[in-house]
């Protein structure tokens, strides 16, 4: 703590320390990891490891074993063929975020400590929701920053023509993906991921933000860059291509190309290296589902977990009519719990779950133990050295900060037990 230290004995200095020991006493991890689960289905129950150490952390996958075998002695003998194993390199990603407090609402509560622990908490809490949702929406992408494309700079999807400050999104659901004093920048669209340099050289700051309708836009606090055009990636500045890679880098929407995904190529087996893709954009909502679970099936899973958005669930929840069950489901490292709508597959029972992190039109069909959410410590925690305080003075600036962070990233041993199935 001598880094917080104000004047040896004055009235700041023990505020300070008192403080920081009940931020301390109201941080515990358990809190932190209940303030991060709630309402984030996928990021409270997918399973978790928290020792992911070292460079890197290899997750083997069986591509085949052994072929030697015939109903000829001589013939299975004479074959050469041996176990083929591939390995995924994982690494970390990183993300932060932070809490500044000025120095004088310091002085002004020094004798108020109490008051200033509850202004305090706000601006902490703020820091670990935003991170929260960043890690949230995260496990569902593919790793590139993108939480949104450009529809247009009107409802009817005219070229933003760099004098204007409204910027429709695409999808209506990724809505949620954004907030007031988000600074964003725009990639062009290629091969459906954000690429090259960043539309003009700077960020657009987020003032506005209009959720409601079923074309919902976003308002900037200056007018946006001349070369913005329909379909451009929004991502939040300094995120482009250094997010976790989630469900939608390991399950791709496509076939994986030769492109290598932590070190390994999946053409050798597209389904057991990347996933199941079930097209079901014409079918009705639970007949899709049904679809994508028998293919699962067919590769010898057992999906227990559906996730998909809330105006996905809507539709089936509508869909099966007095058909419908429900059912409850619990995180296994948090006081958590979720409703969830119950699908019957031929594995067995499915666990279908909304979630507003989710991209639309996806479902996302899950054997949820062949996941997990590998991080260095807990995801996320805040920052700080085991003999240092929570709260670390600003060096240049009259004010301290709490630093919340997370390393680590997405990993699945089994990807062709898992299937994305788009939705009409």
């Amino acid at each position: 703590m001598a880094a917080l230290e104000l004047g040896a004995g004055n009235s700041t200095t023990r505020t300070v320390y008192n403080i920081d020991g009940a931020l301390k006493e109201h941080y515990k991890p358990q809190r932190i990891k209940e303030m991060t689960y709630k309402n984030n289905p996928l990021l409270a129950l997918m399973p978790k490891y928290e020792k992911f150490g070292g460079e890197n952390m290899p997750i083997p996958i069986i591509l085949t074993g052994p072929q030697r075998r015939s109903a000829d002695f001589s013939s299975g003998q004479g074959n050469s063929s041996t176990s083929e194993i591939r390995q995924f390199l994982l690494t970390r990603a990183k993300d932060y975020s932070f809490a500044q407090i000025s120095h004088e609402a310091i002085r002004a509560s020094a004798s108020n400590t109490d008051a200033f622990v509850r202004y305090a908490t706000m601006e902490i809490d703020g820091a670990i929701h935003s991170l929260k949702r960043s890690l949230a929406v995260a496990m569902y992408r593919d790793g590139t920053g993108s939480i949104g494309t450009v529809a247009g700079h009107n409802a009817a999807g005219a070229d933003p023509d760099g004098s204007l400050t409204t910027i429709y999104v695409a999808n209506a659901e990724d809505i949620t993906n954004f907030e007031v004093g988000m600074k964003i920048e725009f990639y062009a669209n290629s091969g459906g991921a954000p690429s090259g340099s960043a539309r003009g050289s700077t960020t657009a700051t987020i003032a506005k933000v209009d959720r409601g309708g079923t074309q919902p836009f976003i308002t900037f606090s200056a007018t946006t860059h001349a070369d913005i055009a329909v379909g451009d990636h929004l991502v939040q500045y300094g995120d482009k291509d250094a997010k976790m890679k989630g469900l939608d880098s390991w399950v791709p929407s496509s076939t994986p190309s030769a492109t290598a995904h932590f070190g390994v190529d999946r053409t050798a087996d597209p389904t057991r290296l990347g996933g199941v893709r079930f097209d079901g954009s014409a079918l009705p909502i639970e007949e899709a589902l049904i679809g994508g679970a028998s293919e699962i099936a067919r590769e010898g899973g057992a999906p227990d977990h559906i996730f998909m958005d809330f105006a996905s669930y809507a539709n089936l929840e509508k869909a099966l009519g007095s058909k419908v069950q429900y059912d409850k489901v619990s995180s296994n490292d948090a006081d958590v719990g979720f409703d969830a709508l119950v699908v019957n597959g031929p594995r067995g029972r499915m666990k279908v779950i909304p979630d507003h992190n989710c991209q639309p039109n996806v479902a996302w069909m899950l054997q949820l133990d062949t996941w997990c959410l590998n991080s260095l410590g807990a995801a996320p925690q805040i920052l700080n050295a085991d003999d240092a305080g929570q709260m670390l003075r600003v060096y240049n600036a009259d004010a301290y900060e709490v630093r919340v962070g997370f390393y680590g990233n997405v990993s699945c041993n089994a990807p062709g037990y898992n299937c994305r199935v788009t939705l009409a």
